[in-house]
């Protein structure tokens, strides 16, 4: 979603702080425990500065939400329909590997020492089991194809000559090269992976092999994303004080590269009924919406959840862009995650608080945290953590200019986000990169 209000070189996160502090600055603070969750904030107040959560604990609360509740059961899927997700049982081998004993090169089977003669009819994959070799003779054997019983060894194309119906070895044959004895790689009831492994294209090959027609994996966690602003346009030119949405457009495609399956974007305008309408109705297991996090006369997000009994989990964040982001737990087994309406400050709330809830109702592990030293110096918060957009070179991360809480060409452009601390970061020194799904080198979150 485009902002409602983009100053030119000013943060509009760093406005709202300030007003939200001149607004709660005579309020008493209560002594807060490090983890537990928010209470509900009032009906249409401002979460209170000084009660926003550390970026790091926000994401360890987000976390734990996942696991806290009641999870979908797990599913059986065709292996088709697997990419992606997590297996939820060990893959177990369902037969040895290989099944049988097979070559493992095109060229001769031959028994006992050479020079052999070579029967007419050869050895092919996928016929039935050839008769047994015997002492001095040898057959003609493809790739994968069954070896016959008292087989010595395989002798590769290129290192045997026929001359008069006779094989001669062009150098040492060593009993058992070039066969693959059955069980070489598994025997049938070894755990081949661990309950939680991601479902790659090399883990599918392998439960194929193993014997697999479907795996038992955990549900892609279901989301819905609710769009609020009575001034979006979905198509053409920004005119009349309407602007253009970028976040309806954005976030479907973010959240299924999250692993989140996407089931409905509804847009809501400014709507208090509506909102409560579809917070109450919906079958998601995260809902998340777009602006309407603060307190403004049609911000309805913290009215709503006060209206329904939720529990603020998360209710601000010490982090730029995307301060007034949250997370409440409607129900058990229901998320909310509330998102500005800036578009990179949504973004932000998008990996801070979305990523690590929908990782674990996915029931994937987190990734190892990575780090590469930054190329140039990063201007930093005084008291918050900042994510910014950078690309990568050669040399290390490189902090993108359009960096702004309303800007997306940044991280349009981005590798990643570098996580950069209170005070800033100066060139050299390490930090933390957040890994964007699509990004060239990004391996499950991490950077080769």
């Amino acid at each position: 979603m485009t902002p409602r209000a983009a100053g030119t070189g000013t943060d509009a996160d760093d406005l709202y702080v300030e007003e939200a502090l001149a607004l709660v600055q005579d309020a008493p603070v209560p002594p807060s425990v490090p983890g537990a969750p928010a209470s509900p904030a009032p009906t249409g107040g401002r979460p209170d500065r000084r009660r926003a959560t550390p970026w790091r604990e926000a994401r360890a609360i987000a976390a734990r939400a996942a696991r806290g509740g009641t999870r979908r059961a797990p599913v059986s899927v065709p292996l088709q329909a697997a990419l992606g997700l997590t297996l939820a049982a060990p893959l177990t081998a369902l037969t040895d590997l290989p099944s049988f004993d097979t070559s493992a090169m095109d060229g001769w089977v031959v028994a006992g020492p050479g020079p052999w003669a070579v029967r007419d009819k050869g050895v092919l994959a996928g016929h039935a089991t050839p008769a047994p070799l015997t002492d001095g003779e040898a057959a003609r054997i493809a790739t994968g194809a069954r070896v016959p019983a008292d087989t010595t060894a395989v002798l590769r194309t290129e290192h045997g000559r026929t001359e008069a119906g006779r094989l001669h070895a062009l150098r040492d044959v060593v009993p058992g090269q070039d066969i693959r004895p059955r069980g070489q790689e598994c025997r049938s009831g070894d755990q081949l992976l661990p309950a939680g492994t991601a479902v790659t294209p090399a883990v599918l090959g392998l439960a194929a092999a193993a014997g697999y027609d479907t795996l038992t994996v955990a549900p892609r966690p279901r989301a819905e994303i609710l769009v609020l602003g009575d001034e979006l346009l979905t198509e053409g030119l920004p005119h009349g004080g309407l602007i253009r949405d970028a976040l309806g457009p954005m976030l479907p495609s973010w959240l299924r590269a999250l692993g989140a399956e996407v089931i409905a974007v509804r847009r809501l305008g400014d709507d208090a009924e509506a909102l409560h309408r579809a917070v109450t109705d919906s079958g998601a297991d995260v809902l998340l919406t777009t602006g309407g996090t603060a307190a403004g006369p049609v911000d309805h997000v913290h009215p709503t959840l006060g209206r329904i009994g939720a529990e603020l989990l998360v209710d601000g964040v010490q982090v730029r862009p995307g301060h007034p982001m949250l997370l409440a737990r409607i129900q058990d087994g229901q998320h909310l995650v509330g998102l500005p309406g800036n578009p990179l400050a949504a973004v932000s709330a998008l990996l801070t608080l979305a990523e690590p809830l929908l990782r674990g109702l996915a029931a994937r592990p987190a990734p190892e945290p990575s780090g590469r030293p930054l190329r140039e110096a990063v201007q930093g918060h005084p008291h918050d953590t900042r994510l910014v957009p950078v690309v990568l070179r050669g040399g290390g991360p490189v902090p993108l200019r359009y960096n702004g809480p309303a800007m997306l060409r940044g991280i349009a452009a981005a590798d990643a986000l570098a996580v950069v601390p209170p005070g800033g970061a100066r060139a050299g020194q390490e930090a933390e990169l957040l890994a964007l799904p699509w990004a060239t080198g990004a391996i499950g979150g991490c950077f080769t």
